[in-house]
């Protein structure tokens, strides 16, 4: 297909720290895997691009709706020194967007649908995986996808969705047709672009988290879009109390919404008494970490943990982010708690389940605050650095 087409464009200065080496992985002058580290002075540009054209398992995607990431956010927000935020894998100059939905325009002979077994023909409604893992370092052969040596990423080192077209190979999509019954019209197309965040959660709780028994208690710290998706995958696995600590009202009355129980205000109450009082005592199974403060909330946690009378919490690490934990060896050893780390949605039969959840009524769209056109998404994206009444801004091609 030939023809020209926008994209929202994140721009940035390669300047690496002055005690910063770059890794075995990062290519000079092009991506690095330590973003906050390198990249300074970022900026948003409306660039013009030739429409991409799909290799043999691949395939053309037009992009129906894709949501603002805090991720790019980070990305185009700079520290005192001009660094950006997000600390991860990171190549500019590069498309933003990952959270995306869309349709098949063309496809490679060699690319194949999931849903038919069958050559992608034209007209399917998809949505992708953003981590684009290889299949062929140890990682990948082990199973861990996320976690993948050569890994690329949407949106972070290669063009993303915010465009009209984009081309991504087909081993990464899924179909959204399980999800034709639930929504009609362009509904499909903002629930199939929450499925990738809902899966970041799916990962984060269930996967790396060990999931929950029926009647356990959690507590989600942070409400944004993971945050609050976890507490609706939880309630849906049988949480008896699912605790949310979010400062900001409006994103606490959509977690309440979407499936937490009870909220916390950690600014005007303190979170560690509270989940104590509200659990009587016990304290919780399951806590994610869904800030990007843990130098600032983890003490709380630990309160929670060592007075609490659950033993073997698990503490989930899923928000991004430089700063340490302050953590005590003593209260995970004499509680029999333990910390774990989530990045990605990758592998597990994760997408599949997050996609089969929504069909059955685990409705994720009212997290969507918000509809934007494309020439729209810089300015959001400059005001969510600071605002964070809307919780997710989304992008609807028209």
């Amino acid at each position: 297909m030939d023809g020209k087409m926008k994209g929202v464009t994140l721009v940035a200065d390669w300047d690496p720290k002055p005690d910063f080496d770059l890794g075995s992985k990062d290519i000079d002058g092009r991506q690095t895997y330590l973003g906050s580290q390198v990249y300074r002075n970022p900026r948003i540009e409306i660039r013009e691009y030739d429409i991409p054209t799909p290799g043999p398992e691949e395939v053309l995607l037009e992009v129906k709706a894709c949501g603002i990431c805090g991720s790019d956010v980070h990305m185009a927000q700079a520290d005192d020194d001009g660094y950006i935020y997000y600390p991860g894998l990171t190549g500019f100059p590069c498309v933003l967007g990952h959270e995306l939905s869309g349709v098949v325009v063309e496809a490679g002979k060699k690319a194949f649908d999931k849903q038919t077994n069958q050559p992608f023909k034209g007209g399917e409604r998809v949505t992708t995986e953003e981590m684009l893992w290889c299949a062929s370092c140890k990682p990948c052969g082990d199973g861990y996808p996320n976690h993948c040596e050569r890994l690329d990423e949407i949106g972070y080192n290669l063009n993303g969705a915010f465009a009209k077209y984009m081309v991504l190979p087909a081993r990464t999509l899924w179909s959204l047709e399980p999800l034709a019954d639930s929504y009609k019209g362009d509904d499909i197309f903002l629930a199939g672009s929450l499925v990738e965040p809902t899966s970041v959660a799916y990962n984060a709780v269930i996967e790396r988290g060990g999931g929950i028994r029926p009647g356990d208690r959690v507590v989600v710290l942070g409400g944004g879009p993971i945050g609050i998706a976890a507490c609706a995958i939880l309630k849906r696995a049988g949480a008896s109390m699912v605790i949310i600590s979010e400062p900001q009202k409006e994103r606490a009355q959509l977690a309440l919404k979407l499936g937490a129980d009870v909220a916390i205000n950690p600014l005007e109450e303190d979170f560690a008494d509270r989940v104590l009082e509200l659990t009587k005592g016990m304290g919780a199974d399951l806590f994610m970490e869904a800030t990007g403060l843990p130098e600032i909330v983890y003490p709380g946690i630990e309160k929670v943990i060592w007075e609490g009378k659950t033993l073997n919490s698990t503490v989930v690490v899923t928000a991004r982010a430089e700063a340490k934990m302050p953590v005590t060896g003593e209260v995970l050893q004499v509680r029999r708690a333990n910390i774990v780390g989530a990045q990605g949605h990758s592998g597990h039969g994760t997408f599949p389940r997050v996609i089969s959840s929504m069909a059955d009524g685990m409705d994720m769209t009212p997290m969507s605050t918000k509809k934007i056109s494309l020439e729209e998404v810089p300015q959001n994206i400059i005001e969510l650095q600071t605002n964070r009444e809307e919780c997710k801004i989304s992008w609807l091609s028209k």
